[in-house]
């Protein structure tokens, strides 16, 4: 049996287990605490960077309530990314930590900034503001659910659990805004699992991967044909890499993107397709991402 072959097989047994050893428990542990120390450091950074500009836009609030072994700590914020349309802050922190019990929550808003002194071409303005507010309510949703799994969780007398919220602007242009939600939970086994969030600043719409595209053009058998190479290149340079593509299970294997599969554009404007932990590779691969070439696409994106 070769390595890839048998790191499958150890995939699958993983898979059909669910359970954690005490080093995964250790490991899973020491990944929030660093993850939380670096947040913590970000966040000291954004307060020293935008604290200026921040006070000529949005009254900043800090109200801080005593973390306790049995209650839920809350801490609401309005700390700003600022950007040309809108800006990113943090409403509220929900932070637990008891040794066996870890989480730490932080939820974003998405606020509209109307700039001054604009040109008569600005963006739809009713629309953006429509957007945002869809989107921060999808985010309190997935987040309170979160929060309960998590309080469902504190009643057991035995196991671990952990968990992590956390957001990034990854891509803001003056054409795109891109809000990236970072999910992780552990309770048996670790998950982490991405949202994204886009708007199209010349229309206020949510952009989604169809609106890319000339009408028409199969642009998922055309995206998903090349992330099937991109999988056969990198498991051809690197043992290690694994997906499931051509694998004694087909119900896992890989065929095709849908119009709902996660995506971003970057700052270049390059399409970049995002899938959570286990959707196309074995859990251990993590949330993997495909960078579509722009050749590849050059015929039926819109311009």
């Amino acid at each position: 049996m070769g390595k890839r072959e048998k790191k499958w097989d150890e995939m699958k047994q993983e898979y059909n287990s669910r359970n954690m050893t005490k080093t995964q428990v250790r490991k899973l542990t020491e990944t929030i605490d660093k993850a939380k120390s670096e947040n913590r450091k970000k966040r000291k950074k954004q307060i020293c960077k935008y604290t200026a500009a921040a006070a000529a836009v949005v009254a900043v609030t800090i109200t801080i309530l005593p973390n306790t072994s049995s209650d839920i700590a809350y801490a609401m914020s309005r700390i700003p990314f600022l950007t040309k349309w809108v800006e990113v802050v943090t409403v509220k922190d929900y932070q637990y930590d008891d040794n066996r019990h870890t989480a730490d929550i932080s939820v974003p808003e998405i606020v509209t900034n109307t700039p001054q002194n604009e040109s008569s071409d600005m963006p739809a303005d009713e629309n953006i503001k429509k957007s945002a507010a869809e989107i921060n309510t999808e985010i309190k949703n997935i987040t309170l659910k979160l929060i309960e799994e998590f309080k469902a969780g504190l009643k057991q007398q035995e196991g671990h659990q952990a968990m992590q919220v956390t957001s990034e602007v990854i891509s803001t242009t003056d054409d795109y805004f891109t809000l990236k939600l970072i999910c992780f939970q552990a309770a048996g086994s670790g998950y982490e699992e991405n949202y994204f969030y886009t708007i199209d600043l010349k229309t206020g719409e949510r952009l989604k991967l169809k609106d890319l595209f000339v009408e028409g053009n199969d642009y998922i058998s055309i995206i998903s044909e090349n992330i099937k190479e991109q999988m056969k290149e990198q498991m051809a340079l690197d043992e290690n890499v694994m997906y499931n593509l051509d694998t004694d299970t087909p119900e896992w294997n890989f065929n095709e993107i849908t119009e709902e599969t996660s995506f971003y554009l970057n700052d270049k404007q390059e399409l970049t397709i995002c899938f959570n932990e286990g959707e196309v590779a074995p859990m251990y691969m993590g949330c993997v991402e495909f960078l579509i070439p722009n050749e590849v696409l050059e015929d039926i994106r819109i311009e």
